[in-house]
């Protein structure tokens, strides 16, 4: 039942678009018609999205596309919140939902193969054996603020890069491995590469991190959860809850994430309020002296904003493409 004056939703579906542009820009026009804000990721291979509004549009948003037979299985993780968690709705088509890199649908099918999916109070349960490896496949950004105890974690800034670091995990082939991400949809793919790779014995978080801090109360989970809108970070652990991130700026223990002010950094990172306070929301003294510093109000959450464009370099490239006809 959603509850609430305001929902948020976090869902994601590898299902079959015939025509996706065209999908994409009418999902628009109804999500906007609802009043809906968010971002959604449309592609051939399914949907991506995180929107929000009030509790009774975002009920009409998920039975209308439980309607639809492609996402009749879409679990939405449902957040109660006291604001809309997005100013705009925004619904783009990519080449996936997820990006990866691995676009060849004979390798990499979430469709067809992926890792054993483990409900929350099955990951639970399971989680601490001895033969067990619990593996983040998230951001360097997202593990430093939040992850669970014991996890493997990557050093990686996206996750097209998590291809890139599969021989460091050739150790852990015959071990039982275990992924999570947010809400489950990097999962798909990352279990599905290991398995491709050999590993035998591969398992993923269904639902992910939110999923599980909502039905087995987050246990071992420790930090906060970054999640993609305006509220950052949200709280998974309601069990044995424990901060592990520092202020970028100085040490101290704070679990506040933001984006550095500074637009074309950008940077997200960890911040107390007295160095975000005295940096003015910025990650360095340069981004804090940058000519196109946004104001602070404390929160670390920006509206994008368009870079300015180069035209003598557009006008190049227009130059340099070749002729047709």
């Amino acid at each position: 039942m959603v509850m609430g004056q305001y929902n948020t939703l976090l869902y994601y579906c590898y299902s079959t678009i015939e025509d996706g542009e065209q999908f994409a820009a009418d999902h628009l026009k109804f999500c906007k018609s609802l009043n809906l804000t968010g971002r959604i990721i449309v592609a051939s291979e399914g949907l991506n999205g995180t929107v929000s509004g009030a509790a009774e549009a975002c009920k009409t948003y998920m039975d209308t596309v439980h309607a639809d037979p492609r996402f009749a299985s879409i679990d939405f993780k449902i957040d109660e919140v006291d604001v809309p968690s997005f100013v705009k709705m925004h619904v783009r088509y990519k080449e996936e939902i997820v990006h990866s890199g691995l676009r060849d649908p004979n390798i990499i099918n979430p469709q067809l193969k992926t890792g054993v999916h483990l409900e929350p109070k099955e990951f639970l349960e399971m989680k601490d054996e001895e033969d067990v490896v619990i593996l983040d496949v998230r951001s360097n950004y997202e593990h430093n603020l939040g992850r669970f105890k014991n996890a493997i974690t990557l050093d990686i800034e996206n996750f097209r890069d998590f291809p890139d670091k599969i021989n460091e995990l050739a150790q852990y082939k015959d071990k039982k491995v275990i992924t999570y991400c947010t809400g489950g949809i990097k999962c798909e793919k990352a279990s599905a590469l290991l398995l491709h790779e050999g590993f035998k014995d591969v398992y993923q978080l269904h639902g992910g991190i939110i999923k599980y801090g909502k039905e087995a109360g987050g246990e071992d989970f420790e930090g906060k959860c970054y999640v993609f809108d305006n509220r950052l970070a949200v709280e998974v652990n309601s069990v044995n809850p424990v901060a592990i991130s520092t202020c970028y700026n100085c040490g101290k223990v704070t679990e506040k994430m933001i984006n550095c002010a500074n637009p074309e950094c950008n940077e997200h990172f960890t911040q107390c309020d007295e160095c975000g306070t005295a940096m003015e929301g910025c990650c360095s003294d340069d981004c804090k002296a940058h000519p196109r510093k946004r104001v602070y109000d404390g929160t670390g959450y920006y509206v994008k904003v368009p870079q300015p464009v180069n035209m003598k370099e557009k006008v190049t490239l227009a130059l340099s493409r070749p002729k047709i006809g």
